[in-house]
């Protein structure tokens, strides 16, 4: 079982619940799961805190805090090392992601015609909101968009 935890590590990061699950399911003793992971922990191979971070920085790109929240939560990371860890994607990096988004969404549109603000916010801001942005950080993404028209990628053919 050891070495099974090892190699399920060696792909990638996990969180102590994950790996757990992944170990009981294949039908290991849970007390000799707890060891194992207890000795993983010891060794180094497994923190959460780490995993969390690590999870933060691939998610930020399409998601939001409060999705990343969910997601660190329902992996088992404690709310602690989740808000540490969330704490690196700052309103900056936040806004810049909402813009990314935002602007794909624009230019996806069919239409030439420019938006108004609101049109906008009506067409972007459920995609973005769904994804766990903020509100502010949805508003500011759309303003943004519109003040600043030619940075928005064209079109896919």
């Amino acid at each position: 079982m050891r070495d099974t935890g090892l190699r399920l590590l060696g792909r990638r990061d996990h969180s102590r619940l994950e790996l757990r699950r992944k170990l009981s399911r294949r039908g290991h003793d849970d007390d000799v799961v707890r060891a194992v992971l207890d000795r993983f922990r010891e060794a180094g191979y497994l923190d959460d805190a780490k995993f969390a971070r690590s999870v933060v920085r691939r998610r930020a790109s399409a998601r939001g805090p409060r999705a990343i929240a969910s997601e660190l939560a329902a992996l088992g990371i404690d709310r602690a090392a989740a808000d540490a860890a969330l704490a690196e994607f700052g309103p900056d990096e936040q806004l810049r992601s909402a813009i990314r988004l935002a602007e794909r969404v624009y230019a996806r549109r069919d239409s030439d015609q420019p938006l108004a603000y609101r049109d906008l916010l009506d067409l972007v801001g459920p995609k973005l909101l769904r994804r766990g942005f903020p509100e502010t950080i949805v508003r500011q993404a759309c303003r943004t968009v519109l003040d600043n028209p030619d940075q928005a990628p064209p079109t896919a053919i």
